[in-house]
């Protein structure tokens, strides 16, 4: 017999993406578009994520422009901008805006570095987690005489192995932020 590890697969992977997703926010050196991803814009009486009223582009290595659809809304994505305290400094023309980021100084990057420590402890910690609600699921089983000691036992090696292989994969995410940080 063996286990279905597909919904522990899809957690995996869900965690990954999260991951991905922080260590996206984390600002290195370089001024990249999902920098500004959370950034949420007052349009038309709504609030939109700031990708959805223009669009984002790299200028140089630490200038973004943000090029609206509507000129009419080149304020408020400005103010939008602003209020996310993210330390940069905003500029408007009649083109859209201009968002540039300051050089790193070393205690921001340790502050970043520190960030990101965090996003891999917390991605870490939904693997363990979904880790003990497999082997939970696979203690009930083997109560309930569906799965064997010896099974759930090959099973239990095949769930480290998988989370093993994970934990490699958003280390390595994370020394390439690291190295991303300090250059």
């Amino acid at each position: 017999m063996t286990y279905d590890f597909s919904s522990f697969t899809s957690k995996l992977d869900e965690a990954l993406k999260w991951f991905q997703n922080e260590l996206g926010g984390v600002r290195t050196g370089r001024a990249t578009p999902a920098l500004l991803d959370g950034v949420m814009v007052e349009s038309y009486g709504a609030r939109v994520p700031i990708n959805q009223v223009g669009s984002v582009n790299v200028e140089d290595a630490r200038t973004l422009r943000i090029a609206p659809w509507d000129s009419g809304s080149i304020k408020s994505i400005e103010k939008a901008v602003t209020d996310a305290d993210f330390g940069v400094s905003v500029a408007s023309d009649d083109r859209g805006v201009r968002v540039t980021f300051p050089e790193l100084t070393t205690d921001r990057r340790v502050q970043l570095l520190k960030l990101a420590k965090g996003r891999l402890e917390e991605a870490r910690v939904s693997l363990r987690q979904a880790r003990d609600e497999v082997v939970k699921d696979m203690d009930q089983k083997e109560k309930d005489g569906s799965l064997t000691k010896d099974a759930k036992f090959r099973m239990k090696e095949e769930l480290q192995k998988r989370v093993n292989q994970m934990n490699e994969r958003l280390n390595g995410m994370f020394a390439k932020k690291e190295t991303e940080i300090h250059s």
